[in-house]
């Protein structure tokens, strides 16, 4: 009996596992604004990869999105404004780059002419690729009411590094 059990048991079909596949609604390019309001320039590295993690996962499948395809601005007017003075340049080098190379794509990066009066900034001061707005909020708020979902990035202190709490 033991042995039919097992006979029967080896003639059946094993399961089949499904390649694990995304669910997605269909997308339509996105309308984005971030907002920028950071409390040490040392974090706009952290904010920006809050772009990539937007452009990279849209520009491949199963979107397909060209980044040409997407609206993204980024309004600037915190601490990290000096990020984007031509002046400060060598310090935040990679992290200018990596604005000059989303601004390739397509990325508006601006600047609040509010805050970067706060610096004692002018348009002169600030990288070919920035834009100056009059306010921040009222550039957020223009943005929003054309249907752009706000994104306000958050870059925490870390106090572990991801293998000390894995």
């Amino acid at each position: 009996m033991r042995t039919a059990l097992i006979s029967l048991l080896l003639l059946l079909p094993l399961p089949v596992v499904a390649e694990a596949r995304y669910t997605t609604p269909p997308y339509e390019p996105p309308q984005v604004v971030y907002d920028f309001y950071l409390d040490n320039p040392a974090k706009m590295g952290a904010a920006l990869y809050w772009i990539r993690a937007l452009l990279n996962p849209l520009s491949e499948e199963p979107y397909g999105f060209a980044p040409e395809m997407m609206s993204i601005k980024v309004v600037i007017h915190g601490t990290e404004l000096v990020t984007v003075a031509r002046k400060n340049y060598e310090k935040y080098r990679d992290e200018v780059e990596r604005m000059r190379y989303y601004a390739a794509l397509g990325v508006e990066f601006k600047v609040c002419a509010l805050a970067a009066e706060e610096y004692h900034y002018t348009a002169a001061d600030f990288h070919e690729f920035i834009e100056i707005v009059p306010s921040a909020f009222t550039e957020l708020v223009h943005w929003q009411m054309q249907g752009y979902a706000l994104i306000t990035p958050q870059v925490p202190e870390r106090n572990h590094t991801i293998d000390d709490i894995r």
